[in-house]
């Protein structure tokens, strides 16, 4: 509705056709709304990816995020055996069979690794967008409406923001228990909605008073179609942004209960890798790669996330960007 009404040329008809696309001007022209949209679509997409790949930080994130995924997708094809088989001998040092040796159950320890990513980018992907869809809703919700909701909303954010995260995760997964992964997401999703939510909503209190906010709202749009179709189309790089520090998140949050022994230790992830090394005590038998290895994979995870998230913030921040020559 912006571009309405900032561009009067919008006003040429939309009655003319070209069935065979032999006018190239047709196929970009208003004579073809639903086909212009997806061009801008693309378009708009293509320069955000042109924007965070131009940035080295997030170049190099895309590919260590690209190798992770692409090890999830594949983990039946790269692991060189089943995570659970444990028929091997215990604690075994690295070999040409096993490279990076067994655990002290008698499993691969590589096979586990490479399926643990799966464990991993489920629980980050799954839930930093739930906790993005929450902290949308709620944040442009709480910024664009006005009455005593505000007053609710706000003391909810402000006590979620001075709780500690970590003894708040420890005590719902206490009391919460054998819920599997499942449980797992829903504890991230409860903890880690509350600053996304508090950022959103200061953005829309400074989007709420811009003209075409003004207009809409003039021309009787309603409240929800204000917030969804004119607010929310102008802060996608700022969601986009907080989707990748709430999924950076909860890849610690499921190591770390995992690690504590409050996660599902049916499953392989890196973090219950790490849980049944220092119950095995693989430092004192010298197997420190039990340790080292799912460690620098989360925290490798971790940083692709983060290095991801340096291109997204040049896309609401040009100043921000860089190798860009603007």
């Amino acid at each position: 509705m912006a571009d309405t009404a900032a561009d009067p040329t919008t006003s040429v008809s939309y009655e003319t056709t070209d069935p065979a696309g032999l006018a190239p001007e047709a196929a970009h022209g208003p004579s073809r709304p639903a086909r212009t949209r997806l061009g801008r679509t693309g378009q708009v997409l293509g320069r955000a990816f042109a924007t965070v790949w131009a940035n080295p930080k997030a170049r190099v994130g895309l590919v260590m995020l690209a190798a992770f995924i692409l090890m999830a997708i594949f983990a039946p094809l790269l692991a060189p055996y089943d995570p659970h088989d444990d028929s091997f001998g215990r604690n075994e040092a690295g070999s040409a069979a096993h490279w990076l040796g067994t655990t002290g159950a008698g499993e691969d320890v590589l096979s586990q690794l490479i399926y643990g990513a799966r464990i991993s980018l489920l629980v980050g992907f799954v839930a930093g967008g739930l906790s993005t869809l929450v902290a949308v809703a709620i944040g442009l919700s709480w910024g664009y409406l006005r009455g005593w909701g505000n007053d609710v909303v706000n003391f909810l954010v402000n006590l979620f923001l001075v709780m500690p995260g970590l003894p708040l995760m420890i005590i719902i997964a206490a009391y919460l228990q054998n819920g599997g992964l499942p449980m797992i997401i829903l504890i991230v999703v409860i903890t880690g909605w509350a600053w996304g939510a508090r950022v959103l909503r200061s953005q829309t209190q400074s989007l709420r008073s811009r003209d075409f906010v003004t207009a809409a709202i003039f021309s009787g749009e309603s409240s929800t179609r204000v917030i969804f179709r004119e607010i929310l189309p102008n802060m996608t790089s700022m969601i986009a942004g907080s989707f990748f520090g709430a999924a950076t998140s909860a890849v610690l949050a499921e190591s770390g209960l995992s690690f504590l022994g409050l996660g599902d230790m049916a499953t392989v992830s890196w973090g219950s890798m790490i849980f049944w090394a220092q119950n095995s005590m693989a430092i004192l038998t010298g197997q420190w790669i039990l340790l080292f290895a799912p460690g620098l994979c989360i925290a490798l995870l971790a940083t692709s996330m983060t290095l991801v998230n340096f291109g997204v913030d040049g896309l609401s921040n040009p100043r921000l960007r860089e190798g860009t020559g603007r």
